[in-house]
Order: C-alpha cells, then structure tokens, then sequence
C-alpha cells in the first residue's frame, strides 16, 4: 500500500504541479473580477438611465414650459447624446470571452491521442486567460469611457436646462 501511495504521489508530482492550479486559479479569479466589472458597468448605466430621466422630467418640463430657446435645444441635443451612449454601453454586441466552450476543450485535452496532463492545461488555459482578459479589458476601456462621457453630459445637460429655465 504504501509503495502504492508513493507511485501516485510521483505520479501527482509530475502531473499536478500545485504553482500551475495556483496560477490558473488567480487567473480564472481575475477574469471573475473583469465580469464583475461589466456586471457594475452595467448597473451604473442603469442608474444614468434613471438620472438622466428625473432630471430632464424635472428640468426639462418646467424649462419647455417657457418655449423652446437656445438652451432647450442644447439640452435636448444633449439628452440624445447621453442616450446614444447608454444605447452603446447596454447593447449586448458586445464580444466577451468569460467562459471556456466545453466541447473544444474536451477536444483539445481529453479526446485526442495523447490526453493533455493537468499540469498542461493549467497552463495552456492560465495562458488562453490572459489573452481573453486583454480582448475583455479593451472594450471595458470603451464602455468606461463613454460611460464617463456620459456624466460629463448629464452635468452639461442640467447646467443647459438650468440656463434655459434662467431665461440667460
């Protein structure tokens, strides 16, 4: 038994290298963090939605109660830019990779010749990762920015109806 216990430990050894599952899991951890990213991402355009809205309803309806003047129709041209940039941040074309396809890894690593050893693909699926958080990070980059964008809108916008409704 115990030569036995002290094969499948050299075995394990060669085979599950404990710095590989590590790696793997901080990677598999990361991309956890970068959908919890788009997650809140997601919610914080739901919460401009619900900004933008109250404050054009308030502003905006005693505003237009004057006519339409210079600042309406900025603040206006300002609620549809902030709209085409909510409209780009929720669309879901967006081309995320959180998840491996099951199939093409069972194709890859169990079903071939020569089945992939643990140690291997820790490493070949903490390598694939990266490259699938880098393909992730770029388009959370552009629904940062535009989410910030579209703050910076919503200030102006306000701003545009307080003017309107100053009569300036």
């Amino acid at each position: 038994m115990a030569e036995h216990l002290g094969k499948e430990e050299s075995n394990r050894t060669v085979d599950d290298d404990p710095r590989l599952a590590f790696i793997y899991k901080e990677a598999v951890r990361g991309l956890d963090h970068q959908q919890n990213v788009v997650e809140n991402m997601n919610t914080r355009a739901g919460s401009l939605i619900f900004a933008t809205a109250f404050a054009n309803s308030l502003l905006g309806g005693r505003a237009l109660s004057d006519g339409l003047g210079l600042w309406d129709w900025v603040a206006v041209a300002l609620l549809f830019a902030i709209g085409g940039l909510i409209v780009f941040m929720l669309w879901p074309y967006h081309r995320y990779t959180f998840r491996f396809d099951p199939e093409e890894l069972l194709h890859q690593y169990v079903d071939g010749d020569r089945p992939a050893k643990m140690s291997a693909m820790y490493r070949a699926l903490a390598l694939r990762i990266k490259e699938d958080m880098v393909g992730n990070w770029r388009i959370i980059q552009r629904l940062r920015q535009a989410l910030q964008i579209a703050l910076l809108l919503l200030l102006l916008n306000i701003l545009a109806w307080l003017l309107a409704i100053a009569g300036v």
